[in-house]
């Protein structure tokens, strides 16, 4: 079973794809939008591995980061929950993010992810809170003094300034997952500002 690679980027092929050369073989890599942007063709790059085995497929998984892969791989064991929709979740909220989204109960952090509506976030909040170590993986300084999330907090203020949905899930993808409410809501707001010009 592969659990790593080491090797370099030959190609980026497609949206969320990779070919990744390790020992003269090309292996395809599934990522997430982040981290096909941090990969640059004919760099060196390590990656943290899932194998995914179905009867009609195998499919590799890379991740940059290990609380990456350690978190799809809690969220592919969860029920409605495949590859698919893993990617896609991690592809918007990384691992602290997510941690506090479920520690705080932040469904329309949740509705963010394309293809999860008020229902699913619902039911994810409910399954992923009896999976995630919420005490081990806790991220300091995400709350605020009101309860809320730092990221909750940012999503309300930019739909309270007129942008819509997926302009505020693709913003939310670029942000670091550490900093206070303003700067993160500055940094946003700068992003947003340059796509629409």
């Amino acid at each position: 079973m592969i659990s790593s690679l080491r090797g370099s980027v030959l190609e980026r092929t497609g949206e969320s794809t990779v070919v990744v050369e390790v020992g003269g073989v090309g292996y395809l890599v599934a990522v997430t939008p982040k981290t096909l942007a941090e990969l640059e063709p004919s760099s060196s790059v390590f990656l943290y591995v899932h194998h995914h085995i179905r009867e009609d497929a195998q499919t590799l998984f890379g991740f940059l980061h290990r609380d990456d892969r350690a978190t799809f791989e809690v969220l592919i064991a969860t029920h409605g929950i495949g590859p698919a929709l893993a990617l896609a979740i991690l592809g918007t909220h990384p691992p602290a993010a997510l941690v506090d989204i479920v520690a705080t109960g932040d469904l329309g952090a949740l509705t963010l992810v394309p293809g999860v509506g008020k229902k699913t976030a619902e039911r994810l909040l409910v399954e992923l809170r009896n999976r995630l170590q919420l005490p081990l993986l806790d991220p300091v300084g995400t709350r605020t003094s009101g309860g809320g999330t730092i990221v909750g907090n940012v999503r309300e203020a930019l739909t309270g300034l007129g942008y819509g949905p997926d302009e505020i899930r693709d913003a939310l993808r670029e942000l670091p997952s550490t900093g206070d409410a303003s700067s993160l809501l500055r940094d946003a707001l700068k992003m947003l500002g340059a796509k629409r010009a």
